[in-house]
């Protein structure tokens, strides 16, 4: 079983500000949610723990499973570029990513999707055919991406679709177990 976790929340979350490589480590809220997150899963023996090299991350995955977390940089958050730590209503958006004609360094989002869905390819030819629980810890982009990556990409492309609040998860399968 495969199970997604969005991050606890930070100080960037709580101001509604656009958070993405210049994030923050969690705050106290966050660290409670990931302890609820603990509580919620504390009888599934995790054979698998992996995360976004982001700290919030790590700390969620790591808080959560009491298991030290493979570090995997596919599972990076979607580069905001000079829109990192923006306040969301001030920022010019192209459907749900900063327009990358007013801020630099802004990820391509075909990009992004080929590396979470190269780990994803990864992680089913690794495991797919196992009986093992794996925890993803990552953030609203690569958790919704992930949910693409079952569910396919929406008509509207909007991929958030399939993310969670801060602290919480989702379950899947791959097909092959």
């Amino acid at each position: 079983m495969l199970y997604v976790v969005r991050h606890g929340q930070t100080d960037l979350n709580k101001e509604g500000r656009l958070q993405g490589r210049l994030g923050l480590p969690l705050n106290e809220y966050g660290i409670q949610q990931a302890e609820r997150l603990r509580d919620h899963l504390k009888n599934i023996k995790f054979d698998y723990v992996f995360s976004s090299p982001q700290e919030r991350a790590i700390q969620t995955a790591e808080i959560a499973t009491g298991a030290s977390a493979i570090i995997d940089r596919r599972l990076d958050v979607f580069d905001l570029g000079e829109a990192d730590r923006l306040l969301k209503g001030e920022v010019k958006m192209v459907g749900v990513v900063p327009d990358s004609s007013v801020y630099k360094g802004v990820e391509e989002i075909p990009n992004f999707m080929n590396r979470v869905f190269a780990f994803m390819h990864n992680l089913e030819r690794e495991y797919g055919s196992t009986k093992v629980n794996i925890l993803v810890s990552g953030h609203s982009c690569t958790t919704g991406c992930i949910g693409a990556y079952f569910e396919g990409i929406p008509e509207d492309q909007n991929i958030l679709r399939f993310s969670c609040d801060n602290g919480q998860y989702k379950k899947y399968m791959f097909q092959s177990t």
